[in-house]
């Protein structure tokens, strides 16, 4: 009976000791992490929107030269 309450005691102790040495972050390490995940997204989202005016830039000159044949096309037929 001492054996087995001894044995409890032993392994109360381990896992007391293990579960208080978890690695927790401090709320300065939480405030960094998340302030560099809003800086990724920013990121992102800069990028998002340089491909979005460059796709749209793109579009304009197609539009533009597209205008421009149609208008020679249709002096040319007038004349």
């Amino acid at each position: 009976m001492k054996r087995i309450i001894l044995t409890f005691a032993l392994l109360f102790t381990i896992t007391t000791v293990f579960t208080s040495c978890r690695d927790e972050k401090t709320t300065k390490e939480k405030v960094e992490d998340t302030f560099e995940e809003a800086g990724d997204e920013i990121e992102d989202a800069a990028e998002d929107t340089k491909d979005a005016v460059k796709d749209a830039s793109e579009d304009v000159k197609d539009a533009a030269k597209e205008a421009k044949e149609n208008v020679e096309d249709k002096l040319d037929g007038d004349e």
